[in-house]
């Protein structure tokens, strides 16, 4: 298969209007419109949802739905190449990434989230790999739901995770910056708490295959978006965001989420006049509307667009009317323009 290398910004694509998407492009919102999670209701209904069996049969409906909607997976995959390595991502449920990276000298394989189980089986057969791990960066139904069926099908697999997080059929609990090896690949294991208190993100090191990093940061980073601190405060939020983002311009983020139209149009209205980011948008529209994944970007391009990788930047704080007392540490500053993004963020509600 053709593996091409992460696409730029495409020239010619339909102008964005203000405040929402070009007309014929179907907007599928990643929860109710106008719902605000972190209300009393929506912080019980994530306690049930994380805590008890309720989750685990409410993953199986969405499995279930996904499967009827999207029977070839909600995006078109688009594998990735370097030498002695590929990258396939897996379109599940209704739009969560799993991700099968291949070392192909050998055809040993991991996984990072395998959410559903037969589209993960299905691409291993396909390949014609070894499944020898899989890597959960958090314990949410929708990034670890498929562990127990594979293992059951491929009996030397390891699942590798936080032991703070209750990763199903976990066997090798990972402490912070732990490396493991899958026949050539290694990985590195970094603690990112805040979505959840043992959330990890996976670095791929491609120095070997002369190839950047490749970052698979679950639900800590999308593009042009960050996930929900459901465990954790701004301030442990900002300090895993600053973690990714210390791994250099050119890495690669491979997110657990495609959520770009809606990130990037709610970020084009905090920042109106950023052209890096009206551009990213007008890409992003074409993939979709081609129904192409968005991912990966790089975590240079992030930095240009993102409005949670850009608290420290005065045109988003003036956007948001703050400003920093007097006296006040810059970190902590930081942390309350980060709440206000993702307060902003919630209440937004897609036209």
């Amino acid at each position: 298969q053709n593996c091409p290398r992460p696409a730029g910004q495409g020239a010619g694509q339909e102008p964005v209007r203000s405040g929402g998407l070009p007309e014929g492009v179907e907007y599928i919102p990643t929860r109710k419109k106008g719902k605000n999670p972190m209300k009393p209701v929506g912080v019980a209904w994530y306690s049930l949802y994380a805590r008890t069996r309720l989750g685990y049969l409410f993953y199986q409906r969405q499995v279930k739905k996904a499967r009827e909607r999207y029977p070839h997976g909600h995006s078109v995959p688009q594998p990735y190449c370097f030498p002695g390595v590929k990258i396939l991502p897996i379109p599940v449920l209704s739009n969560n990434y799993s991700y099968l990276v291949i070392d192909t000298g050998s055809s040993q394989a991991a996984v990072i989230d395998p959410s559903d189980p037969l589209a993960v089986q299905a691409a291993i057969e396909e390949e014609g790999v070894m499944l020898e791990a899989i890597f959960c960066t958090h314990k949410h139904w929708d990034h670890s739901g498929g562990n127990e069926v594979l293992c059951q099908k491929h009996s030397s697999c390891r699942v590798y995770g936080s032991a703070l997080d209750a990763i199903p059929r976990l066997t090798n609990p990972l402490a912070d910056r732990e490396k493991v090896t899958v026949g050539c690949l290694t990985f590195e294991a970094l603690a990112t708490p805040g979505h959840t208190v043992g959330h990890m993100v996976y670095v791929l090191d491609g120095g070997p295959f002369g190839s950047p990093p490749c970052l698979f940061s679950g639900d800590l980073l999308f593009l042009a978006g960050c996930g929900e601190p459901f465990e954790g405060s701004p301030e442990t939020m900002l300090a895993s965001l600053d973690v990714a983002v210390s791994l250099g311009e050119d890495t690669l983020l491979w997110p657990g989420h495609e959520y770009a139209l809606e990130c990037l149009t709610f970020a084009s209205l905090l920042e109106l006049d950023n052209s890096a980011l009206e551009q990213k948008l007008q890409w992003a529209v074409q993939q979709r509307q081609e129904k192409r994944s968005t991912c990966p970007s790089t975590l240079g391009e992030e930095q240009t667009y993102n409005p949670f990788l850009r608290t420290h930047r005065p045109e988003l704080q003036e956007a948001l009317g703050l400003w920093q007392a007097g006296g006040e540490d810059p970190d902590a500053f930081r942390a309350r323009v980060l709440k206000e993004v993702r307060r902003r963020k919630d209440l937004y509600q897609a036209t």
